[in-house]
């Protein structure tokens, strides 16, 4: 553990000094795209507009012959296309592949400049991150580079859960943390072949009615694991995200699961498909009934202090925080989105 007088330090002379607070920014959605695929490439500068986040993946669902062409393919998206208020993240090759330490060492020196985040899967410790953390701060002071790049840590291990907290603390480059639950699914040994969302079996049942019927209510198997992120990520100012739901075919539950994440504290999640933009956009983005009537509540209350009755209820200083973080969600949605900015009236 760094000393407090340390933390905020370079690890590398010459490398940009850490944020002390995280940079604002929209990320409903970040959407995956394989860049070694010359048509994907293509669609990215019509993305820029639909989309919060582009990622570039390098990991799974790459084919380990295509693992260079899709590093190469990264750097000359990252280099064609100017991104804006879009943030630009790649997922590069957990850390005891093959591939790890030519993803970063290139595309760090290639692009270092445009990129926001690297996502590093299956981060099992804060060494994870340490070891990360060391090898960014020496490439950005080999490359000149003004700001930090930061890292976002995947939970898809046992371990990694068990240790959220002290990933969470790791270091000030910290981004935030995603679900990744196919990977931690194996890991815990469940038994379910599903990326994402719930499972039939997984389910209470009521008691029995009149008629000698019982009903079965499906749960939610990552509530526990995402609110244990939610509140590690919470505690040390980072962002929690949903990660992939693997089932196109089933837009309503791919909402009802990014909905669940969305209540539970999650700013966005990943969008593995372009049908699912629309979903993380219209999930993470505050309901406009909600702005309205948080709205009021601020109006009611300017200090935040005292007690008010708004249509009937009572309103404190802990609704008023409620309020403040839907209003803020809101503000930050209509500095990108200009129709749901006339919408909420911003």
């Amino acid at each position: 553990m760094k000393t407090p007088s340390a933390f905020y330090k370079p690890l590398a002379i010459g490398a940009p000094t850490p944020y002390r607070e995280m940079p604002i920014s929209l990320e409903r959605m970040i959407h995956f795209v394989p860049p070694h695929i010359e048509k994907m490439r293509a669609k990215v500068p019509d993305l820029l507009n639909k989309v919060d986040v582009v990622l570039g993946n390098l990991e799974d669902a790459i084919p380990a012959d295509a693992k260079s062409d899709a590093r190469n393919g990264f750097i000359q998206l990252a280099r064609e296309n100017e991104f804006g208020s879009t943030g630009l993240w790649t997922r590069v090759n957990c850390l005891n592949s093959p591939w790890f330490l030519d993803d970063v060492m290139e595309i760090v020196q290639a692009v270092g400049d445009k990129l926001d985040v690297v996502m590093l899967p299956k981060v099992e410790g804060a060494w994870d991150i340490h070891y990360l953390d060391q090898l960014l701060a020496q490439l950005e002071a080999k490359g000149g580079l003004g700001k930090p790049i930061l890292i976002h840590a995947i939970l898809e291990t046992a371990e990694g859960v068990k240790n959220v907290e002290q990933i969470a603390a790791a270091s000030p480059r910290m981004h935030g943390m995603s679900l990744g639950p196919a990977d931690l699914a194996a890991s815990r040994g469940m038994k379910t072949t599903r990326v994402g969302g719930g499972h039939p079996d997984y389910a209470v049942l009521s008691d029995t009615d009149n008629s000698g019927v019982r009903t079965a209510f499906q749960q939610d198997l990552w509530h526990y694991t995402v609110g244990k992120m939610v509140d590690a990520c919470l505690s040390y100012g980072l962002k929690p995200f949903y990660g992939p739901f693997g089932d196109f075919s089933d837009p309503q539950a791919c909402e009802s699961q990014f909905r669940n994440a969305f209540l539970m504290g999650c700013l966005g999640a990943w969008s593995l498909h372009p049908s699912q933009i629309e979903i993380a956009k219209k999930v993470f983005s505050p309901d406009p009934a909600e702005v309205a009537f948080a709205r009021k509540i601020l109006d009611a209350m300017p200090d935040g202090t005292g007690a008010v009755m708004i249509d009937g209820k009572m309103q404190d200083d802990a609704t008023w925080k409620q309020a403040k973080v839907i209003v803020d969600l809101a503000q930050l949605v209509s500095s990108k989105d200009k129709e749901l900015a006339e919408v909420y009236g911003f």
